[in-house]
């Protein structure tokens, strides 16, 4: 019984690597690795050997056979991928053909270890670590501006996705590692300089990813209950920055600009039963707040048409199997209705042929029940209200519309934020390189958002993390790093002289199980910390009360 992928694809080719047939596409040396949404398994090629589950960081490949509910259909999905494909003479009857052996990084035998600092404990810091750690002696620093590590996938997953959580655990292995020495609680620009930084190392990787949320430039955007969507997800993910009181769920309509997967995020945490919730490591004041929420309806606008929805094919089908939440497609403009219709079989517009389609009276409140709305064409062009968000005025086909609403997330987009000490083009909003180098500034190198603006996945940072890596290796190889002045040790010394409670390794694993200990106690994976203050006191084993 052949193997497929499923909806927590990472697309970072773990499993390619593995397989003993090459039966999993597109690998990352084709042309349409990091276009396509997710990698597939080849049902005609495939042997059964489970080598691909194994490696899989998301648990997201299992047995055709043992699939269930949702995940069914995804069986199919990995042989349509195949489907009409010409076979491959070359390879023989059971294989696809392989590529020629690549061997990009030649090392000299002699090569001496270098110390390199690693900004960011996100995906893109922690593939570029593992990278230097399993191919060469490199002596690496973890360096993260929050007390605790994990960045996207501890602050940026929804928590009723722990499978994509689990890659945390793959990354975890490294922090222990014995060429690894970790400085949590760490600003680079506001405690320490790059050029304090550079002095130190050989050379520095930034993983600082695009924190920032654009903006769309409208009337009203800056309402109390008008806030980027990033914000809303950092918050039921105990983000220490976001405060437990920032989002009031008493409206019963919320809108949300956008319908990429960060707004399916939002929209379906705040239709979700929280009793669903209750098991997941969601923050303790979200639950509570859901608990208590009167919200019932989210509005999704589109700016264009169903056939660009911007989430993927798989987040859009998860949705569909929502329990006690209803789909609907506000057909209000007879193009939505036309481009569902004539979609073809596959493409994104067509899974939403089967969901009913109705024009929206929004001067009702929302019916009885819970609903996601899907409204195309439309744009926000006003957030209206005296001291809070009050009503949306948006686009329409016959002239705008004002659709009330108590709350109101922007979620169009990431964007990066300028790194002291290193250029920034402020059009992309990224740090300018040249294959992960940093344009002018020696021994400094780039990767994942911050690098490529804010595309691709977690999956997306392993080949951007191989880029980056190589071209630090080259340049370590041509004797073109910058020597640094210090010796190992000073730098530790520098980071806690600077008056910063730094949590190490050891404090990290203190956290982690003091959090663990708290889920336990409610019937969860874990509860998190949600201050800075309660996560250094939990790196040093001690209990912190806040002050009342």
């Amino acid at each position: 019984m052949t193997y497929a992928i499923t909806q927590t694809c990472c697309s970072d080719a773990t499993c390619v690597a593995v397989c003993p047939v090459n039966c999993i596409h597109p690998t990352p040396e084709e042309q349409a690795f990091g276009s396509t949404e997710m990698l597939y398994v080849d049902p005609e090629t495939c042997i059964d050997c489970g080598a691909c589950a194994d490696a899989c960081p998301v648990d997201a490949i299992f047995p055709v056979d043992s699939l269930f509910g949702a995940q069914k259909e995804y069986a199919g999905i990995n042989a349509a991928y195949y489907a009409g494909r010409e076979p491959e003479p070359a390879a023989g009857p059971n294989f696809h053909a392989w590529g020629e052996p690549s061997f990009p990084r030649s090392l000299p035998s002699d090569f001496a270890p270098i110390r390199v600092a690693v900004v960011g404990t996100g995906p893109a810091g922690m593939y570029a670590a593992e990278d230097l750690l399993l191919h060469t002696n490199a002596e690496v620093t973890l360096i993260d501006r929050l007390p605790v590590g994990g960045g996207l996938v501890r602050y940026g997953v929804a928590p009723d996705h722990p499978a994509t959580k689990g890659v945390g655990e793959a990354f975890a292995r490294f922090h222990s590692h014995p060429r690894v020495r970790m400085h949590l609680g760490v600003e680079v620009g506001k405690d320490l300089t790059a050029e304090e930084l550079s002095a130190h190392h050989d050379a520095v990787i930034y993983a600082v990813g695009a924190s920032a949320s654009r903006r769309l430039g409208i009337p009203g955007e800056d309402l109390p209950a008008s806030a980027p969507a990033t914000s809303f997800v950092s918050w039921y993910n105990a983000h220490p920055e976001v405060p437990p009181e920032t989002f009031d769920l008493s409206a019963e309509r919320v809108i949300v600009a956008g319908n990429g997967n960060v707004a399916l995020d939002v929209a379906r945490v705040l239709v979700t039963d929280p009793a669903a919730l209750a098991g997941t490591d969601i923050a303790g004041h979200a639950l509570a707040a859901l608990r208590d929420s009167r919200v019932r309806e989210v509005v999704l606008l589109g700016r264009r048409g169903p056939d660009d929805t911007a989430c993927t094919a798989s987040e859009l089908l998860a949705l569909g199997h929502l329990p006690g939440v209803e789909l609907v497609v506000d057909d209000g403009d007879p193009r939505t209705a036309a481009a569902i219709d004539e979609a073809a079989t596959g493409a994104k517009a067509s899974l939403l042929r089967e969901l009913p389609r109705e024009t929206v009276d929004w001067s009702q409140p929302p019916p009885p029940g819970r609903r996601i709305v899907f409204r195309f064409h439309s744009s926000p062009v006003e957030v209206l209200g005296a001291d809070a968000v009050e009503a949306v005025r948006v686009t329409a086909a016959d002239g705008d519309q004002e659709i009330p609403a108590g709350l109101f997330l922007r979620a169009i987009g990431y964007r990066g934020l300028p790194v002291p000490g290193l250029p920034f083009d402020e059009a992309t909003g990224t740090v300018p390189h040249e294959g992960g180098r940093v344009a002018g500034v020696p021994g400094s190198y780039v990767v994942g958002w911050i690098k490529r603006g804010p595309s691709g996945g977690i999956g997306a940072n392993r080949t951007c993390a191989a880029e980056t890596v190589g071209t630090l290796l080259a340049d370590a190889v041509a004797g073109a790093l910058p020597s640094p002045p210090y010796p190992a040790k000073a730098f530790g010394r520098l980071a806690r002289n600077r008056g910063r409670q730094v949590v190490d390794a050891r404090g990290l694993a203190a956290i982690d199980r003091a959090e663990q200990a708290r889920g336990r106690e409610q019937g969860r994976p874990r509860v998190k910390f949600d201050t800075v203050p309660a996560l250094i006191a939990a790196s040093k084993g001690s209990r912190w009360r806040p002050v009342r």
